[in-house]
């Protein structure tokens, strides 16, 4: 039987054989090729590493909450293997093993920070034995392939009951369903850091039609909130039984959202209270900062790192970051479910004048086939502000009716389903020196590909090449 070390060699040539080809599934196709050759890869390269590893999770924000964890180990100085280019199933975690390892057992890093897919977390924990994991949230996402939210709740259940005593759990306050993860079977698990928003000047007026978790997963009874910050993330209690939200001991208070340009809060931690500047913008991002504060704080990062780090945080792509294309800049925000297009929207409404958007819909199996989600999403937040919106992508239709029903007059919609046609008509129409574009998931890699054909951005493979070696 062939050593690891051979079963490596043999999963990075088929790596390097998909990167010549610029095939799609390079960042994940070495590592399917090592689990094949070598079922428990996973387990025995996560155990070379000095500092052991931390997973989190999350249907929305994975990316860049990660992005900050690294922002902020990267401050402390810790080497990290990271899967930062997304790769969160079996996979990917696995190819940015392969990639890190090195002759003689070695693998070129200290700490092992993985994000991982809502459904693939009872498949990675149990092999990677991480010291922490951070579950930030549950919103309804890809209907067609996940189910309902409780699904998924109950596998993580079972993932969390699983974990070392000696494991930090980090969770949700603010989220019912996640923050339940820490009181399983009605007894509190020890080492369990709560974070969540501490500041009534950034709620709501009332629930959001997208919210998703509003009954107690222990009696069955409605929730009844006392504050609304995101979704169904907010300050609630159930009247029946009596469970109610746990105090957070990492908060974000005095927040200030600066539109799309960035946001500023006070961070309250057990070892003391710093001021958060964030360049990243909405409360959904300071929301990801504290889950990412939270983690390394577990983990025994000392606060000024987690704010140093924190302030230095650059976008993952698509995650509001911003390509400038000649006299304008090109702001890039993902969408794909309810709950993260009316943040998206929330954050747009906070800016001045009128708004040029290109939106790109996209069916394919990334995205989940059923896009009834476009409806439970408050377009008529964004509609008054829209100068002119593109709609593209293979359901370019569908969205431009959901913006004509969102009350957008019909001389304000254009519809070019071709994406590099419908971004050289938005660029050319634009009243201005931005456009948003709203891109789904698979939309963003085409959107990547388009701006990279045209040299405004790296190509994906020279950017992240290294994470499938």
């Amino acid at each position: 039987m062939r050593t690891l070390g051979a079963k490596i060699l043999a999963a990075r040539a088929v790596g390097e054989l998909a990167r010549r080809a610029r095939r799609g599934g390079g960042t994940s196709l070495p590592g399917k090729v090592l689990m094949a050759l070598e079922p428990h890869a996973i387990a025995e390269l996560g155990e070379r590493l000095e500092r052991g590893s931390v997973v989190l999770s999350a249907t929305n924000g994975k990316t860049t909450t990660a992005a900050m964890a690294a922002s902020v180990f990267n401050w402390a100085g810790l080497g990290l293997v990271h899967n930062e280019a997304g790769a969160n199933m079996a996979g990917g975690v696995a190819s940015t093993l392969l990639a890190a390892a090195r002759a003689g057992g070695r693998i070129n890093g200290e700490l092992g920070l993985f994000e991982v897919d809502e459904f693939w977390l009872d498949k990675i924990v149990p092999e990677l034995e991480p010291r922490a994991v951070l579950l930030s949230n549950l919103f309804r996402d890809q209907l067609d392939r996940y189910g309902e939210l409780e699904t998924i709740a109950d596998r993580w259940a079972a993932v969390v009951s699983t974990l070392p005593a000696s494991a930090q759990l980090v969770l949700n306050a603010d989220d019912p369903l996640v923050a339940d993860l820490g009181r399983a079977g009605g007894s509190t698990r020890e080492h369990v850091t709560y974070f969540g928003v501490e500041d009534l000047s950034v709620a709501l007026p009332e629930m959001q039609h997208a919210s998703d978790s509003k009954h107690c997963r222990r009696c069955g009874a409605a929730y009844a909130y006392e504050t609304i910050y995101l979704g169904h993330l907010g300050r609630y209690h159930c009247p029946s039984c009596g469970q109610q939200r746990p105090a957070p001991t990492v908060a974000a208070e005095q927040i200030e959202l600066d539109g799309t340009r960035g946001a500023r809060f006070a961070l309250r931690t057990p070892a003391g209270t710093a001021t958060v500047k964030l360049p990243l913008p909405g409360l959904y991002n300071v929301y990801n900062a504290l889950g990412a504060a939270a983690l390394c704080l577990a983990v025994g990062v000392p606060l000024e790192s987690v704010v140093a780090g924190l302030g230095a945080v650059t976008a993952a792509f698509g995650r509001a970051e911003v390509v400038r294309i000649g006299s304008t800049e090109l702001s890039i925000l993902l969408v794909k479910n309810p709950a993260g297009a009316n943040e998206v929207m929330r954050t747009l409404a906070l800016e001045s004048g009128e708004l040029d958007v290109l939106v790109v819909l996209n069916d394919r199996t990334a995205d989940g086939h059923d896009i009834s989600w476009i409806w439970d999403a408050d377009f008529e937040l964004l509609a008054p502000r829209v100068r002119r919106v593109t709609c593209a992508g293979t359901r370019a239709a569908e969205l431009a009716l959901r913006f004509k029903y969102a009350g957008l007059e019909v001389t304000r919609l254009h519809v070019v389903s071709d994406l590099g046609e419908a971004l050289d008509a938005a660029l050319a129409a634009t009243d201005g020196d931005r456009l948003y574009a709203l891109p789904t998931y698979t939309a963003l890699l085409e959107l990547r590909e388009e701006l990279a054909s045209r040299g405004y951005v790296e190509q994906f493979w020279v950017k992240r090449g290294a994470a499938a070696a």
